[in-house]
This record gives C-alpha cells, structure tokens and sequence, in this order.
C-alpha cells in the first residue's frame, strides 16, 4: 500500500480555548479599575491649597474640649464662612499673635453681628497636649482647637512650614485668603468681613 503524502506532513495541534482562568482574572482587573475609578471622584483634593481653590476637610481631636473638630468641605459647615488659625506653643511668635486674636473673637462673638457667624478653628502643632492646653487656656482661647502633633494637617494637608499661619474660608468651602506669618487684628477683621458679602 501507498503512504499519501498527508500521511507523512505533521498533524496541526487543535485551536486551544481560551482558559476560564484568564477570562475570570481579566473581568476582575477590569471591575477593580472601574470602581477605583468611580470611588475617586469626590474624595479630598490632592495638592497644594490656593485662593480659589477648596479647602483640604480632617478632623482631628480636640484640645479644649471633649469630642473632635471637623472641618467638611464646605469650610465651616452648613455654609458657614471659617478662619483656620496655625499655631503652637513652640512659636514664639503665636506668644503675642493668638491672645489677641482669641480676643477679638471673643469680642465678636459677644456683638451677634456678621462677623460672630465666621466660626473660627485652631490647629495647634508639634505640642505635647499638656502644653497645648495650657498655651490655649493662657491665650484665652475659647474656639475649638484641633491637635496636630505630627503635623498630618498643618505640613501634610496645607503644606505649611511653621506657623503662624491663617486660612480665610468662604461659606461654600473655597479658599479667600492664605496668610503667613504674624497677624494683626485689624488684618484679621479685614480679612473676615470680606467672607460676609454684607459686611464688606
């Protein structure tokens, strides 16, 4: 009998089917991605904060008082207007910056007018909470104070070196104004009536 020549050439494997493995690996890859993608919108803004731009959102614990201090992304809750004060018992400066600012807001407040409806934070810094308390208490402090000690707000959300420091956030959560260093009253009230439309 005759070989054909077929019968000599290599018999072409079977076309393989793609394995479940990969196919099940692959759609899971893509559904992760999908939901890091989708979770990512609306979450904290990343980079340096700017006039214009939204206000970094924490909460920390509070110094002079029980509970924590929030700051959402609104800037100072439900519309509120905020100052953000930078400070810490380490800085000299602050020494004779926070008591009178502490009471310029206490005088604020006292008058129920535009400027008492600007809720006002401390962020107190690279303290121990022993002396963070007392520094506020000798300061006259009586706004809510969020404590800082590794800097996670003031260096790591605000990118701020030292302090002091003020932020100026309007009632829809953006900044208006950054100010470094020492700051005087009038400065700071200037500063707060241009957050109240009415008062400016």
């Amino acid at each position: 009998m005759t070989a054909t020549l077929t019968d000599d050439l290599p018999q072409s494997p079977a076309p393989r089917k793609p394995r479940k493995f990969f196919l099940v690996v692959g759609v899971g890859l893509a559904v992760m991605l999908g939901i890091g993608l989708f979770t990512s919108v609306g979450t904290k803004p990343t980079g340096r904060p700017h006039q214009g731009g939204p206000v970094p959102s924490f909460t920390a614990k509070r110094l002079n008082g029980s509970g924590s201090v929030k700051v959402p992304s609104d800037g100072g809750s439900n519309g509120a207007p905020a100052v953000l004060l930078f400070f810490g018992n380490w800085c000299t400066v602050c020494h004779t910056e926070l008591p009178q600012l502490a009471a310029a807001v206490q005088r604020q407040s006292a008058l129920a007018g535009g400027l008492g409806k600007v809720r006002v934070i401390g962020v107190d810094s690279e303290d121990t909470v022993a002396n963070a308390r007392g520094f506020i208490r000798s300061s006259g402090v009586e706004f809510p104070v969020a404590y800082d000690p590794d800097l996670a707000i003031t260096s790591g959300d605000f990118y701020f070196e030292g302090d002091p420091y003020a932020v100026f956030v309007n009632g829809n959560g953006t900044i208006n104004a950054i100010v470094a260093g020492p700051l005087s009253v009038a400065t700071f009230t200037a500063d707060e009536k241009k957050l109240i439309p009415s008062e400016s």
